[in-house]
């Protein structure tokens, strides 16, 4: 196994690091400081080929001004909150109002769009790098000093696994997850509508029109939402189904999953590549790059399209706060944030 650290670029004077981590089986997986983002998953395809499964980009600039959050890791809340606010003890937070009049992904400079601090990681059967930052009280509106740890760690059993942990010194809330792009056809070379997608999920959350979930649930039966068994992730693009119509022609929803099987498995017949996914989260949040294909900058020379890749969020449920019957997202002083994701390639 083996490790590397180089200089990626630098930002308001600060050198930015990127990591290379590979194992002895043919996987590499590159990481930076900035953002702790996933920069490239190298791995190979059923005929030995290696190539690259997720978007990014091959300079810091093209994460400063390109699409935001590829590969990156999202806090201190994933999703949207409403209104931009929300209210712990009777006291109301304002939170940074990013996307109209609501609050996405933690706001103008989240935890994507900040350097980490990093120290590398070298076990037996097993590389990585720790990242550490700390949030000051009232960042983007949040509440309380956090204390963020991210760790990714590749083995030589085919595993990445991403371990998130936070403390505050006052009450507030967290939600983190990693935003990967993953494309396992290696390279961008085909969209994503024919890969298969599995999650043992009956319930998913209805969204509203500001795509904010309603407190509602819907059942999957008889939906293209319905991938319990498997399906292709065009069933969604093609689908009537008001929920698909409303995203774009896709899915940006969060699946709920049920505490007893919480694995979900994405593959590309083509290349022959599997990526599974598990976690101990309540659900998953599928986003399948529905409009992608508006936008304008490019992504290792290839101009975007829609479906170009397609992210599982693993986290807390979206907008919790607002929704007491969902597991709680708050936390408090003298407890430990903790949430887990392990990708498998197979």
């Amino acid at each position: 196994m083996e490790i590397k650290k180089a200089l990626f670029g630098e930002l308001e004077g600060r050198p930015v690091h990127a990591y290379e981590l590979k194992n002895d089986r043919g996987i590499s997986v590159t990481v930076l400081e900035y953002g702790c983002i996933i920069n490239k998953i190298i791995v190979p395809d059923k005929n030995g080929k290696a190539e690259n499964i997720v978007l990014g980009y091959d300079n810091l600039d093209g994460y400063l001004h390109g699409v935001p959050y590829f590969g990156a890791i999202i806090g201190r809340i994933a999703g949207r909150i409403a209104g931009a606010s929300f209210e712990l003890d009777g006291k109301t937070y304002k939170l940074s109002a990013n996307e109209n009049r609501n609050h996405l992904h933690g706001g103008f400079k989240g935890f994507n769009a900040v350097i980490w601090d990093s120290t590398p990681i070298e076990q037996d059967g097993a590389v990585g790098v720790k990242f550490t930052h700390i949030s000051p009280d009232g960042e983007e509106g949040y509440p309380g000093n956090l204390d963020a740890t991210v760790t990714y760690l590749l083995t030589n059993e085919q595993e990445l696994k991403l371990s998130y942990q936070a403390h505050t010194d006052k009450k507030t809330i967290v939600n983190m997850t990693n935003h990967a792009y993953f494309n396992l056809s290696g390279d961008m070379k085909r969209d994503v509508r024919g890969h298969k997608l599995q999650i043992p999920s009956n319930r998913v959350l209805e969204l509203g029109q500001e795509t904010l979930p309603t407190g509602k649930t819907f059942d999957v039966t008889g939906t293209a939402f319905d991938f319990r068994n498997g399906r292709k992730i065009e069933d969604g693009t093609v689908s009537d189904h008001p929920q698909n119509v409303l995203v774009g022609n896709g899915y940006d929803h969060a699946f709920l999953l049920p505490e007893t099987e919480k694995t979900i498995r994405l593959k590309d017949e083509e290349s022959g590549r599997v990526l599974t996914v598990e976690t101990d989260q309540p659900c998953v949040v599928v986003y399948t790059c529905n409009t992608m294909g508006n936008d304008e900058y490019e992504i290792r020379g290839r101009k975007p399209s829609d479906y170009l890749a397609v992210c599982l969020e693993t986290q807390g449920v979206p907008d919790a706060i607002h929704h007491p019957e969902y597991p709680s997202v708050i936390l408090e002083p003298g407890e430990t944030y903790r949430a887990h994701t392990k990708w498998i390639f197979g």
